[in-house]
């Protein structure tokens, strides 16, 4: 992590954690990262649907120009990288796995901004939809809209000992029998 507020708020996040994979939502309180607030997001994971944002902070939304509520995460990015960046919010999601990302975006007047991205998992819970928090914060601060962004970088932080791939995942999640045909 090369932004100070990446750091800043992935230290929260894990102190939060405390022994668990990932802090419940409800864990989490706004006072204590008031200073990075504007730069935080919250997305709703549905892999169906679209990574929908709940709230995002003031300053994501004027670097991008637009109240981000209820619109599509992989939206802000260049359509080249939607695939990989919904591959990322999946496994933030899904294998509760932490991810950094280097971002940059081209302004209305050209201009390149370098930017931050951090995607932090929340603890999931039976029968309520899954969410992820995350922070997207610019190296530089200048004027102008970011255009799409662009995944230039990133990486999975601290991964777990045995990773449990998402298919066999959803299925020891089955209850009842079940008869899953090519599965052998």
């Amino acid at each position: 992590m090369k932004h100070p507020s990446s750091r800043e708020f992935f230290a929260y996040w894990d102190r939060v954690r405390g022994e668990a994979r990932a802090p419940d939502r409800s864990d989490f309180e706004p006072a204590a990262v008031r200073p990075l607030l504007g730069d935080i997001f919250v997305l709703c994971y549905d892999a169906d649907r679209g990574h929908r944002f709940r709230v995002a902070g003031t300053r994501v939304c004027a670097l991008l120009g637009r109240d981000l509520k209820d619109q599509n995460f992989s939206a802000l990015f260049a359509p080249a990288c939607h695939g990989e960046i919904d591959e990322i919010v999946a496994a933030v999601a899904e294998e509760t796995l932490p991810a950094i990302a280097g971002v940059t975006a081209t302004s209305q007047g050209g201009e390149r901004r370098h930017l931050e991205l951090l995607l932090l998992p929340f603890h999931s819970r039976a029968h309520a939809p899954i969410s992820l928090t995350g922070l997207l914060a610019p190296f530089e601060s200048s004027s102008g809209l970011a255009g799409d962004l662009t995944l230039t970088s990133w990486r999975y932080l601290h991964p777990p000992q045995k990773i449990v791939p998402r298919l066999v995942r959803k299925l020891a999640l089955a209850r009842g029998l079940m008869v899953y045909e090519g599965l052998g």
